[in-house]
């Protein structure tokens, strides 16, 4: 076969190709136009199906992604869009976008880089500049922010400890006290203990009593008994002495005196 046909065949093939591509870019513009994002984004995945480098189906994939708020895929394919591409519009473009990622998810760093570079590539144009300039402001009053949060903290942080030092001072009498009362207490619990014990001195004394008294039988006397028997007895007989001597005196006649 003739090599000029070949190169013909494969002409044709390859611009075939390339108007398909292109048709699939066309349409998925006018689909994002009309926000009708999810074909948008069907008909630049076709594209890029043809030709995954493809720069411009990249871009418009991302900036449709980036429509639907998936901002993490479309800044993968606004990266890959400038990726050894050397047209420094379309990398300018790449960039700006991702700047605008990166804005989006307050990451303010990055998007500073990011919109650093797109005026590497044009420094003239004035939506990338002012955006350059509003990360750069927002990365300071985060900036400013977060070192006013570490003082904040810091300052908490010197109070507490301060606080804790004087808890500590105070615990030293704290435990005096608790220690004093403590003993207070064991004293109390002694004197309790002691009291509890004379009680019981009481108790064991009164049962000793009980236990030292003989027991006696019913109808025995007992000896106080016994002993104001034997004093009534004595009694009883002195009584009758007293008569018995009474009635003597009276037998014995009186001498009178005689008169003179």
């Amino acid at each position: 076969m003739n090599w000029k046909y070949i190169f013909i065949i494969i002409s044709f093939s390859l611009k075939a190709q390339a108007e398909k591509e292109n048709n699939y870019i066309s349409k998925g513009n006018g689909l994002h136009e009309n926000k009708s994002y999810v074909d948008a984004e069907a008909e630049f995945r076709k594209a890029l199906s043809i030709n995954q480098d493809n720069p411009i189906a990249n871009q418009n994939l991302g900036n449709t992604l980036y429509r639907s708020e998936d901002y993490d895929q479309a800044n993968q394919r606004f990266f890959r869009s400038q990726k050894d591409n050397l047209d420094k519009s379309q990398k300018h473009l790449a960039f700006h976008n991702m700047g605008n990622v990166f804005m989006k998810k307050k990451d303010y760093p990055k998007a500073v880089e990011a919109y650093k570079n797109a005026l590497r590539n044009n420094p003239k144009d004035d939506e990338t500049r002012y955006n350059y300039a509003l990360a750069k402001e927002m990365l300071e009053k985060e900036k400013k922010e977060d070192k006013n949060k570490k003082d904040q903290n810091k300052d908490q942080n010197k109070d507490q400890n301060k606080d804790q030092n004087k808890n500590n001072e105070n615990k030293p009498n704290e435990n005096e006290e608790k220690n004093n009362s403590k003993g207070d207490k064991e004293n109390k619990g002694d004197n309790k203990k002691n009291k509890s014990d004379k009680e019981n001195e009481k108790e064991d004394s009164r049962d000793n009593t009980k236990k030292s008294q003989p027991k006696r039988n019913p109808g025995q006397l007992s000896k106080e008994q016994i002993k104001s028997l034997l004093e009534a007895m004595n009694q009883q007989e002195k009584n009758v002495q007293d008569k018995v001597n009474a009635k003597k005196q009276k037998g014995i006649p009186i001498k009178k005196k005689k008169d003179w």
